[in-house]
């Protein structure tokens, strides 16, 4: 309008006229054809990334098949494509899974209560706490069968596992000896002075005879509450992975198939599983 002349004189009304009838300022019309002359590009702060989404995607779907374990969160993801040398951020990591549909099934939250439990059971030094604890199985010759494992509370490492099918109060200890010979040089009296183990109260592990055995070597019995599994956490996560990773995607002939199957597991799982508290 301002390139508009008057009716009465010819005069062009001008930009100061018209500015002065109408709310904007001359500034902004000016601001206006200056972004409509020289176009900005906006994006998001900071360097950009040499990786494009569909190339990060490959990256993503080439660290799911190499890894040997199934189901890993966007996290571990994450932290494999670090060591590779791919550098990006977990929430990208994780919208690409997502759209990807490569994120793995999770149980729905259940609603938030109130945490009867305040303190922590990992500890900051290896083999000052165990855990131990029971699963079943099937396998094709015998039926279920029961899996003893025993993991460190601050390493989470398996420290020893057995499988057997009549769960008597001396099968228990097998696990239990495994992990004295390893980390403290044998099976004798007061070999693992110092140490805790924590259980639930399961016949077996309230028995007179492991109790005497704990006490030959010089654990201490740390029993959890009654009916609250997050006291015996450590042992009932290792045995969550162990059934994702294991039990529940293969098929077992025999107990001895099964036992070979879970020492190469326990060596797969110390070497190579990652654990998030542990800064992966």
């Amino acid at each position: 309008m301002s390139r508009t002349p008057t009716p009465s004189t010819g005069k062009l009304y001008g930009l100061a006229r018209v500015a002065a009838v109408r709310d904007p300022p001359c500034s902004t019309y000016y601001s206006r054809r200056h972004r409509r002359a020289y176009p900005i590009e906006f994006r998001k702060r900071g360097p950009r990334t040499p990786w494009s989404d569909e190339a990060l995607s490959e990256r993503i779907r080439e660290q799911i098949a190499a890894s040997p374990f199934r189901g890993e969160g966007h996290r571990k993801v994450w932290a494999r494509l670090r060591v590779a040398g791919v550098r990006t951020s977990k929430a990208r990591v994780l919208r690409l899974l997502w759209q990807a549909q490569l994120l793995a099934p999770q149980r729905q939250a259940e609603p938030a209560v109130d945490n009867p439990h305040s303190g922590t059971i990992t500890t900051d030094r290896p083999n000052r706490k165990w855990g131990i604890d029971a699963t079943a199985t099937i396998i094709l010759e015998d039926g279920q069968v029961t899996v003893f494992a025993a993991v460190d509370h601050c390493t989470a490492e398996c420290v020893g596992i057995r499988a057997v099918k009549r769960t008597t109060r001396f099968e228990p200890l097998e696990p239990l000896r495994q992990g004295v010979h390893e980390h403290f040089g044998g099976f004798q009296a007061g070999a693992a002075q110092g140490l805790q183990l924590r259980h639930d109260h399961a016949s077996q592990f309230m028995s007179d005879d492991f109790r005497s055995e704990l006490a030959f070597v010089g654990i201490e019995s740390s029993p959890a509450f009654v009916r609250e599994p997050e006291g015996n956490g450590c042992i009932e996560r290792f045995f969550r992975t162990l059934k994702e990773q294991l039990l529940w995607t293969r098929h077992f002939q025999s107990i001895p198939e099964l036992v070979g199957a879970l020492e190469e597991f326990r060596a797969l799982y110390n070497r190579h599983w990652l654990i998030e508290r542990l800064g992966f």
